[in-house]
């Protein structure tokens, strides 16, 4: 008997295995691990100027760079560092940013340097050319003008143009030809934007939320064709400056999302409905498998539980066994 027993034992372990070890495990995903973290846009108080623009705002679940910056702002001051974030409107230009988003995760921006400085208009880097050789300005013959070789069209949308703080595609005389370069404006330049232009102007597709001081910093830096330093002293004719004194990308990554209304950090607060959490269990692949996994034991257990059929020989037996009992 003990060994009849042990069939539907047998049986609900091995029918259970399968659901069990399902359950268990996480749905896949291919997203990374930064897209569930979620930052609060009230903590990035260094910010651009304000203007009248769908770009003002955090929009839930935009991507987000940090940057890490050394930079000497002036003569005889000392080196300093900073962070800046950045915000990615993912919504309005998907190409642009998922192009950054790529350079960014692969480490092709750390180590480089700003090349192209201008007082009162933009700060330009993002070419991977740029890094000294031996002592800076030492560095490779190719600087501000390398790439990747792989480059993006033209993106353009209503809601972006060049606010105080945004960063910007830089291309070549062709409009579809960027590639790994970018510049943040350093205050608005709205005479970059296709519709005041004849060349189909330039794209933009961020903003910097915190950190802007470091960028106007960067921007007042010395150049070789700006070389006091000093804004009250500024050559008009200054164009393609690059730092006398190494301003220097310590590092870029991307570190979450934008959480405006913490549906990230805290989920979602909304009251559940009465049948909230069996409507959610139905709805996972966790749920189902913990379902079913409990009926079919039940089910199997039950049966379990009877006691198996005699077979002809025992039934044979136990008959004439009856008959020789008295009432």
């Amino acid at each position: 008997m003990a060994g009849q027993k042990s069939v539907p034992v047998l049986l609900i372990v091995l029918l259970t295995l399968p659901f069990l070890s399902f359950s268990g495990v996480a749905p896949q995903t291919d997203e990374p691990l930064w897209r569930s973290v979620g930052l609060d846009p009230e903590l990035w108080t260094d910010r651009p100027v304000a203007e009248d623009s769908p770009m003002m705002p955090s929009y839930t679940g935009n991507a987000v760079i940090e940057m890490k910056v050394s930079y000497v702002e002036t003569h005889l001051a000392d080196r300093e560092e900073g962070t800046i974030i950045i915000e990615l409107f993912e919504q309005w230009a998907p190409i642009t940013t998922e192009n950054m988003i790529q350079h960014v995760e692969s480490g092709l921006y750390d180590g480089i340097f700003f090349h192209r400085v201008i007082d009162d208009f933009v700060t330009q880097s993002g070419d991977p050319e740029c890094k000294e050789i031996g002592i800076y300005p030492a560095t490779s013959l190719q600087c501000g003008s390398g790439g990747t070789g792989e480059t993006i069209p033209l993106e353009h949308d209503e809601n972006l143009s060049h606010v105080d703080g945004a960063i910007g595609m830089a291309r070549s005389a062709d409009p579809d030809s960027a590639d790994s370069q970018w510049y943040i404006a350093e205050t608005e330049a709205h005479g970059l934007d296709p519709e005041n232009r004849e060349d189909d102007g330039y794209a933009t597709f961020g903003i910097v939320r915190d950190g802007m001081s470091h960028i106007r910093a960067i921007a007042r830096t010395p150049t070789s064709d700006d070389m006091t330093g000093i804004e009250e002293f500024q050559n008009p004719a200054s164009t393609a400056g690059r730092p006398l004194y190494q301003a220097k990308i310590l590092s870029m990554e991307m570190i979450g999302v934008a959480d405006p209304d913490g549906l990230i950090r805290f989920g979602d607060q909304t009251e559940p409905t009465e049948d909230g959490f069996f409507q959610t269990l139905l709805e996972t692949t966790v749920g189902i498998g913990v379902i079913l996994a409990v009926v079919v034991v039940g089910v199997l257990a039950f049966l379990g539980r009877i006691d198996p059929p005699l077979s002809i020989d025992k039934q044979f037996i136990l008959d004439a066994e009856l008959e020789d009992v008295e009432i």
